[in-house]
């Protein structure tokens, strides 16, 4: 199993910035891909970003590309997202999730295998 605990969230102006953290615990050994993924209110979960842990080769969003960042230090097991120029449709609960079976698509909910237990990002206007 592989546990994964995100940090980072809180309240920020529009234009502003914020770092999750997503600590993971385990058999990290076994990741294919960390993604992240978000959700507001009403709405239906979403891809933000992943990354290939062996080659740190990433993917995003069109929404965030060009904003956002995804990145990992393999030596502390973490992953992070940048978020940059943070608009107010950017709220969300965010979460990790980790892929231990090397799904092929890394954007869908269904092929990661653990979640983390999310942070919130509130972005005013």
């Amino acid at each position: 199993q592989v546990q994964l605990v995100e940090s980072g969230g809180g309240l920020v102006q529009a234009g502003g910035s914020l770092r999750l953290s997503c600590a993971t615990s385990g058999r990290t050994f076994s990741m294919y891909w960390v993604g992240w993924f978000r959700q507001a209110p009403g709405k239906e979960r979403e891809f933000v970003a992943a990354i290939r842990w062996s080659t740190r080769s990433t993917y995003y969003a069109d929404s965030v590309k060009g904003r956002f960042t995804i990145s990992r230090d393999n030596a502390k097991n973490t992953a992070y997202l940048q978020m940059n120029s943070l608009k107010p449709e950017d709220t969300a609960v965010y979460y990790c999730a980790a892929d231990v079976n090397g799904a092929i698509s890394w954007s869908q909910k269904s092929a990661y295998d653990y979640w983390g237990q999310g942070t919130q990002v509130t972005v005013s206007s």
